[in-house]
């Protein structure tokens, strides 16, 4: 019997990348591969690279390069790139970097079975040449649904699948198969963005805003919950325009409720939303559903009015402190998180001044600060209004340190509250650590229990806040408060 081929993914960026990794996985495994978690373990190494910032691009070529290496004395035969640097700039990248054997863009991961078999034969898989995918749906979000099948959209592999295509679990299966034992997962709930944000290339090549199926998001999330997943955090470039080419801009609101009820189900969080889209009716849900946590990952991206007009944005300081407002008013406990460009073209000393004003009156949980650099086929690329260097590395700097001090001081005002933990990790060394509600997977911070006697990965625990340490905090478990996975799913 011949050797069975191994593969192995490497995956790099945003929580929409581990879903697309997540399909690829399913797909190569219902198709003979065998998936092992070290590269050095594998025939292929399929990197899936992330195209947003240079530093992303350059971690990106880093783990390329890396896995490269190992073809000189460990099994590796071939690295492959996918993702959305490799999206991007397709022949480009292969020109670039002869190390990657194969270059393969969105369109190829149907055949990603194939195309890598192709490679590790020795063969050649031309590289694709980059397009706006964006011109591939109609405009009119109203016409996209009835294109989407001949678009390749990662992540959005149906539900219900043929038999021997679909996992054991059976007919409620995505094309999916986990990477982890996590108890927590990411749900694809829409892809591509119709904003036309002036530093932004994403929708360029992850293209137009399309929805998924609220019937496929609900599935998937079945079969989540029957892997063992308790939270399903649900990602897209722009999850408040969730429903609007399926003519109910107001799905995501009678959607959450049905995701939470899914049995096994803990918790459910909603991540990218955009301030100006937020309307009274989705706030509701997000802050009076059982389950649905009270979290807000708002994209700010600056609150002085002269730069958010130059980066083709809405609102204002006063503006977003009563949307801020609002949400405290219905969830104290409200979690918030946001990211911050600094030194963006054009911004003066009182635009710097204005977002600290902003940041100091926000009270946000986490808070990601990025210094402004040109992205190639972007507006803001044109600018003639350009910072030096160093002034965009002093700002950033600065805003840096005052974003450490105020998430600092929001965990401190946490102190005492009752916060519910999802349990993530148990270590006799570490200790025991997990995710209190207004606290998202690997960006914003962590929790970790003074006691971890009885608890395991994927349990619930109430726990009371007595400690914190900059954004993470200490919390006591209260007796009897632990609820394992298993009665947590009854």
């Amino acid at each position: 019997m011949p050797e069975r081929r191994t593969v192995a993914l490497v995956t790099l960026g945003c929580a929409r990348n581990e879903v697309d990794s997540e399909e690829l996985a399913g797909r190569l495994e219902a198709d003979g591969w065998q998936l092992v978690e070290d590269a050095a373990d594998a025939d292929v190494a399929v990197v899936n690279t992330c195209g947003f910032v240079e530093a992303a691009k350059k971690d990106s070529v880093d783990a390329l390069l890396e896995a490269n290496d190992l073809k000189d004395h460990g099994r590796t035969q071939a690295v492959v790139a996918v993702g959305c640097m490799a999206e991007r700039y397709g022949k480009e990248l292969a020109q670039a970097l002869p190390e990657a054997d194969g270059v393969l863009g969105f369109d190829d991961y149907a055949d990603i079975s194939d195309r890598l078999q192709t490679i590790l034969s020795g063969g050649v898989h031309a590289a694709h040449t980059p397009r706006d995918r964006r011109k591939l749906l109609p405009i009119s979000p109203a016409e996209r649904q009835e294109s989407a099948a001949a678009v390749a959209l990662p992540g959005h592999g149906p539900a219900d699948l043929p038999d021997g295509l679909a996992p054991a679990s059976g007919p409620r299966a995505p094309l999916r198969r986990r990477l982890d034992g996590s108890p927590v997962a990411s749900v694809k709930l829409a892809s591509g963005c119709d904003r036309r944000c002036s530093f932004c290339a994403i929708p360029s090549f992850r293209g137009s805003f399309i929805s998924r199926r609220p019937s496929d998001v609900l599935n998937e999330t079945r079969w989540l919950a029957e892997q063992g997943v308790k939270e399903v955090m649900l990602v897209s470039e722009n999850n408040t325009s969730y429903g609007k080419d399926l003519g109910d801009i107001r799905l995501l609101e009678s959607l959450l409720p049905e995701l939470a009820e899914v049995d096994g189900i803990e918790r459910v969080r909603v991540s990218y939303l955009q301030p100006a889209e937020m309307r009274p009716g989705l706030i509701d849900v997000l802050t009076s559903t059982p389950k649905v946590v009270p979290y807000f990952d708002l994209s700010f991206q600056h609150s002085a009015p002269n730069v958010l007009r130059a980066m083709r944005r809405f609102g204002d300081t006063d503006r977003f402190l009563e949307l801020l407002d609002t949400i405290r008013n219905k969830a104290p406990e409200a979690g918030v998180r946001s990211n911050f460009i600094v030194g963006f073209p054009g911004e003066t000393e009182g635009d710097l001044a204005e977002l600290e004003r902003f940041l100091t009156g926000a009270r946000l949980d986490a808070i990601g600060v990025f210094g402004y650099s040109d992205e190639e086929g972007t507006e803001a690329a044109t600018y003639d209004t350009k910072l030096d260097e160093d002034v965009v590395a002093e700002r950033l700097a600065h805003i840096s340190r005052l974003a450490e001090e105020l998430v600092s001081q929001r965990a401190e005002e946490r102190l005492g509250e009752t916060v519910r933990v999802l349990v993530e990790s148990v270590d006799g060394e570490d200790g025991v650590y997990g995710r209190a509600a207004h606290q998202a997977p690997e960006t914003d911070g962590q929790v970790l229990l003074t006691s971890g006697e009885g608890l395991a990965v994927g349990r619930m625990v109430e726990a009371k806040v007595v400690g914190t340490e900059g954004v993470d905090l200490v919390a006591e478990p209260l007796p009897g408060s632990s609820v394992c996975s298993e009665e947590a799913a009854r």
